[in-house]
């Protein structure tokens, strides 16, 4: 279901390319290099900041018409030509990113990373503005079209944010089971399962949702307990995750590893998340770690 708020809400701006340098220590490293979970959190909030400039908006705080808040929810994520192992304490990472519409419900944003001039990988987020119904929990949750934001952007050739939106619903609607990237000729005779119990002070955010980082943490946790001894420091390459639904506080989470392969110095697996009560599906993610 998609709500429509009330027009002239907001005053529009041209999104402009946001650029910053971080000095890297503790906070933003692991034990393989950069911390996909930091960046994807620093990520989510300069998409979230971005959304606001979009909107001409100091800050994002937007509402329905009955005041209900309203989130951007991601639907979408793809880390590409990632070379996050290369990077250590006191490395200078700049990341350049710009945020448009694609469609009425969509917003996507693109980020670039660099260290030194040397590109060490780019990300992609696609959201949804949604709403949850009144005195409803996550699993209420409904798209709101907003107007008064710029109208949606295409842009022509390679892997465009218009073009992951366009294979995350294609991938919902059933019509293709995975990107080609990640084809892989062989699959485990029997799906290993791990469940997970989110915890609220960790893995939701100020929201109340389960925040997508997350989402990936729990897919690493789970690459740990099915081949983490022979995979001690994986870093990813490339990753995409569709997501699909959210859960409450309390409810545990599955994650189902469908597909896994082993090649030359590479890891590959597809994984669903579903939610532990009734086996709704939760996201899609595959994976190719560099080993």
């Amino acid at each position: 279901m998609n709500l429509v708020l009330p027009p002239g809400s907001f005053a529009a701006t041209p999104a402009p390319v946001v650029e910053d340098t971080v000095l890297l220590g503790m906070p933003q490293l692991c034990l393989g290099g950069l911390s996909e979970t930091w960046l994807l959190k620093e990520l989510g909030h300069r998409h979230w900041m971005g959304l606001a400039r979009l909107a001409g908006r100091a800050v994002p705080d937007f509402r329905a018409a009955d005041g209900a808040p309203v989130y951007a929810a991601f639907s979408a994520l793809a880390v590409e030509n990632a070379d996050f192992a290369s990077l250590g304490e006191n490395d200078r990472l700049t990341l350049r990113s710009q945020l448009r519409r694609i469609s009425r419900t969509q917003c996507a944003s693109r980020h670039d990373l660099t260290c030194c001039g040397r590109v060490v990988g780019t990300v992609h987020l696609v959201s949804a503005f949604v709403r949850r119904a009144p005195g409803g929990g996550n699993h209420t949750v409904a798209r709101v079209a907003l107007d008064g934001l710029p109208a949606p952007t295409r842009t022509g050739g390679g892997r465009s944010d218009s073009a992951l939106a366009a294979r995350a619903a294609a991938f919902r609607a059933g019509r293709t089971s995975q990107d080609a990237r990640f084809e892989c000729s062989q699959s485990h005779d029997q799906e290993a399962v791990l469940e997970i119990d989110p915890c609220p002070a960790q893995d939701f955010n100020g929201a109340g949702f389960l925040y997508f980082s997350s989402f990936i943490a729990f897919i690493d946790q789970a690459e740990w307990q099915f081949d983490g001894r022979r995979a001690p420091l994986a870093t990813t390459r490339v990753r995409e995750v569709y997501f699909h639904g959210n859960i409450d506080p309390g409810e545990r989470v599955v994650v189902r590893r469908l597909k896994a392969e082993r090649q030359a110095g590479e890891l590959f697996h597809h994984c669903r998340l579903e939610r532990a009560g009734d086996g709704t599906g939760l996201a899609d993610a595959f994976t190719r770690r560099a080993l």
